[in-house]
């Protein structure tokens, strides 16, 4: 079976704009494609799940969703990387369907799709609704703090400064216990499918980091 990153796309692939309703407001944030290009070079599937209820609010439309995911595509594609697959939820929040993270219908539905095997598998997004999704679904779980909201204010997250130096010897990949935000991060709520707060695997200050931690961890 194949292992798989999930990814969330806006303030995780993209910039969070307000309802992306234009392909020229789209714009990949700095060193993703590099960090897509590692997971393709490592085996691993690539796999974006999106909520999108801006199609339900009237917003902008599945055509104008589609141009915009060729943009992404297309802008990857400059860089030597790609996507596998987009999976999308078009529902508004209180539409209560079963596709709209952290709700994981989408994921499941990759899953057969793709024939990944979900607990060889990561989930990384900025919000606490995709760590939510990724522990619901038995995935490793890693935040990036590239969304749109505060940055954690916890001295223990590695989460200001510059990019994160290349592993290495002087450089070692931190494990899996490595710092992680507190509730105090505004961008960090309790989720909706547990009463518990659940707390990422990892906390990285880009895709590019999260990228490599999963590469250095894989299963």
């Amino acid at each position: 079976m194949n292992k798989a990153v999930f990814l969330d796309r806006d303030g995780t692939i993209a910039r969070d704009v307000h309802y992306c309703r234009r392909p020229e407001d789209f714009e990949i944030l700095p060193t993703v494609p590099e960090a897509i290009k590692i997971l393709n070079e490592n085996s691993f599937k690539v796999v974006v799940i999106t909520n999108q209820s801006g199609i339900a609010r009237g917003y902008f439309t599945e055509e104008t969703l589609a141009q915009i995911h060729q943009k992404m595509k297309d802008e990857l594609a400059k860089y030597g990387a790609r996507v596998d697959a987009i999976y999308y939820c078009p529902h508004h929040p209180d539409d209560g369907c079963q596709c709209r993270k952290p709700k994981t219908a989408l994921f499941l539905k990759a899953a057969e799709e793709h024939n990944i095997a979900l607990k060889n598998s990561y989930m990384v997004g900025d919000q606490q609704m995709d760590i939510d999704a990724g522990k619901a679904l038995g995935c490793k779980t890693a935040l990036v703090t590239t969304g749109p909201q505060p940055q954690i204010s916890s001295p223990k997250s590695p989460v200001s400064g510059p990019e994160s130096p290349v592993p290495g010897p002087e450089f070692p990949v931190p494990g899996p216990k490595s710092p992680v935000p507190g509730p105090q991060s505004v961008n960090f709520k309790p989720g909706t499918l547990n009463s518990e707060l659940q707390m990422p695997d990892y906390t990285a200050r880009s895709l590019l980091e999260a990228a490599r931690w999963i590469v250095h961890n894989r299963h």
